[in-house]
């Protein structure tokens, strides 16, 4: 289901939230498309935390380090990787209007990225918006093998150790089914949401101001 505002209707990074908050989020046709859209899907995608799925592989990858994962260090850069355009994908929902709705949400510091690092490259992230107990995936990139993965590994992992409960991936790909996603009616997602924002979750459990090893991230997982 979705509904369209106006060009120049007043949406605020506050009005972003209350909108979370009911279960409904904002979408644009594309990035050269200056108005949004309202949706709330009947089939809701999430992650259940207790149901990410690691493989070996990506597990080695993860542990080794290859990657260096950092939160909250270029919120916009990450923004800009989830725009890209990438194999499979032309064109992009990130317009002007998202872009600064989701940087005001994240000078209130409810909205964070993950970066995936290799060496001084920004190689992979995703950002999302976190309010009470649940986390809202709204994007991930990767410019290299994995790198999308070992962020969402360590976003689970942080969302885990800060007692969230639920993460919203809003629609389900098939990238994001083989890590364990899955879909719930609407009615379900509200129940949930409803309790998930009960209590607030802390991203800032695992810590912020230097990166996270793959080995902290797994033990994490491990201990769920």
């Amino acid at each position: 289901m979705a509904s369209r505002d106006t060009m120049n209707a007043e949406i605020t990074p506050e009005v972003l939230l209350r909108a979370y908050a009911c279960g409904i989020f904002p979408m644009a046709e594309s990035a050269d498309d200056p108005t949004l859209f309202w949706v709330e899907p009947e089939e809701r995608g999430i992650i259940p935390l207790g149901g990410l799925r690691v493989s070996s592989r990506l597990a080695r990858t993860v542990r080794s380090d290859r990657f260096t994962v950092t939160v909250d260090r270029c919120f916009d850069e990450v923004i800009d990787g989830c725009a890209e355009r990438a194999p499979g994908r032309d064109n992009t929902w990130i317009n002007a209007r998202i872009r600064t709705l989701y940087s005001g949400l994240h000078r209130l510091r409810h909205c964070h990225s993950v970066e995936v690092w290799d060496s001084d490259a920004l190689v992979g992230g995703l950002y999302g918006v976190n309010l009470g107990g649940a986390f809202f995936g709204e994007s991930m990139f990767h410019r290299a093998r994995d790198a999308s993965k070992v962020a969402l590994v360590h976003l689970v992992a942080r969302l885990v150790a800060g007692g969230f409960t639920l993460l919203d991936t809003q629609y389900v790909t098939e990238h994001l089914r083989s890590l364990g996603a899955i879909e719930i009616p609407r009615r379900r997602y509200r129940t949930e949401l409803d309790r998930a924002l009960q209590h607030e979750g802390n991203f800032a459990a695992l810590p912020v101001d230097r990166p996270v090893s793959g080995a902290e991230a797994l033990a994490v997982l491990a201990a769920r």
